[in-house]
């Protein structure tokens, strides 16, 4: 019984693991901005935070928004479609690239909000020109989604990866050269670790199109492409699929991002605490996200082959090696708690001694409540996945709503801002919410997928095994 959903763990792993490397290199790039810039201060740390969490924000409607095109591309792919899927990615690289130019544009009315938002003021003024350069980086970035969600739907993960890799490098090399000044260029401080992220996710969409057209297998849809004609039908389709799965990323951001905020309320050395806690705790949700393209792709394709029994275990041997997995980063948060901080912070600075220490304190604290909820943070990621190759969206939008901004905000609320738990009380609230939204979706997809089955051996007048 048990082996027959571990005999999959090689091919989720094969599947997912390029994903994982290419999320976790989005991620790495705020890893290496955030160690870079906080030697700089504890304040400018804070100040990347803040800028970010405004981006994260817009990021998340766009990246949620690209995931549409994964299950229609795995589901064309699945049934010789090759025409469905050049659709697919021809219509839903136009949407995500005006989406790109509309998120930047709010983003730019949005920044005055900083100034009412009681957040430091020092921190403020560090963050407004940094979210300028980041907040336009955005426009690259979701077309690199689009065509890494199309790659992802054809089962070839390791493109988009190899393209994360170089805009790392990129990335990496910029900072060092213009944080500090290297070389003999200008010292532009956390400027300069925007001017390394903008340049580095426009290189990343450059690299991987030249990927593509190197390679036989994506001749077929990237060429020949008519940009005068279009299908409303796809568009449809695309924009059904993609609100949803946007809002959905966004109720799980936005609960993360109020994090931020409520933690700048508390001072700007809770709120550098919170987002050294957020950065490690982003590079392991990298891999169940991984694991949730590879169950998107994978039921996308069951879904087109109209095998729902293989369908559903295949899903739950993605969950279940989610969850082994995230058990193991649990114990490592856990074992390491007070060591991983160090990372973040120049201990060498004397004159900035005093915050340091707090803040390593602080964010030690984080690592234990982030810790416990690995697995339910992983867990609800990977099901999601689930239910997007099954094209099942607005039901899973509306448990996530509940779970996040009706159970988990005003915990975090509460016991941040009026207990003592402070900051430890705001990750309670973002464990709460998780570990309902886990249990909520879950109940969706076993729901679902039992039912898919009865209907299927009803019709062809089988018993259900």
């Amino acid at each position: 019984m048990f082996s027959q959903y571990t005999r999959e763990f090689s091919y989720n792993l094969k599947l997912s693991f390029p994903v994982m490397l290419g999320m976790l290199g989005h991620t790495f790039v705020a890893f290496a901005d955030n160690v870079m810039v906080g030697q700089l201060g504890t304040a400018e740390l804070a100040a990347v935070s803040l800028g970010n969490s405004f981006v994260f924000i817009a990021m998340s409607l766009g990246i949620g928004f690209s995931t549409a095109i994964t299950p229609l591309v795995a589901e064309a792919d699945g049934a010789g479609d090759v025409a469905g899927g050049k659709a697919a990615l021809k219509h839903g690289l136009v949407l995500c690239t005006g989406l790109g130019i509309a998120l930047f544009a709010i983003l730019m009315f949005a920044k005055p909000m900083m100034y009412a938002m009681d957040q430091p003021p020092e921190v403020v003024e560090y963050a407004m020109p940094y979210l300028d350069l980041v907040a336009f980086s955005l426009v690259p970035l979701i077309v690199f989604q689009a065509l890494k969600q199309f790659s992802d739907g054809l089962s070839e993960t390791k493109y988009p990866m190899y393209a994360t890799v170089v805009a790392n490098i990129i990335n990496i090399v910029l900072n060092y050269l213009l944080i500090f000044g290297s070389f003999g260029f200008p010292k532009m401080g956390i400027i300069g670790a925007a001017i390394g992220t903008l340049v580095s996710r426009v290189g990343m969409v450059v690299f991987l199109w030249y990927l593509f057209r190197q390679h036989s297998k994506f001749h077929q849809y990237i060429s020949g492409f008519r940009f005068r004609t279009y299908s409303r039908a796809v568009f449809s389709k695309i924009v059904n699929l993609g609100f949803p799965s946007a809002l959905q990323m966004l109720f799980e951001v936005a609960i993360f991002t109020s994090a931020i905020w409520l933690s700048g309320v508390l001072g700007k050395n809770p709120q550098a605490a919170n987002q050294i806690a957020l950065n490690l705790s982003s590079m392991t949700f990298m891999v169940a996200t991984g694991l949730s393209v590879a169950a998107m792709i994978r039921v996308g394709n069951q879904k087109g082959l109209g095998n729902f029994y293989a369908l559903r275990k295949i899903a739950f041997s993605v969950f279940l090696l989610t969850v082994i997995l995230d058990v193991i980063f649990a114990l490592c948060f856990w074992i390491f708690r007070d060591w991983l901080p160090t990372m973040y912070l120049d201990q060498s600075d004397l004159a900035d001694k005093v915050n340091s220490t707090e803040v390593m304190a602080t964010a030690s604290r984080l690592l234990m409540v982030a810790a416990v909820f690995q697995i339910s943070d992983g867990l609800q990621v990977a099901v999601l996945g689930a239910l997007r190759g099954l094209q099942d969206v607005k039901i899973p939008t509306f448990i996530t709503f509940v779970a996040y901004w009706l159970i988990g905000f005003p915990v975090s609320y509460y016991l941040g801002l009026h207990t003592e738990w402070r900051s430890t009380g705001i990750w309670i609230g973002l464990l709460a919410g998780l570990s309902v939204s886990a249990v909520l979706l879950f109940m969706r997809f076993n729901h679902l997928t039992n039912k898919l089955i009865r209907t299927a051996h009803a019709d062809a007048n089988l018993p259900v095994r």
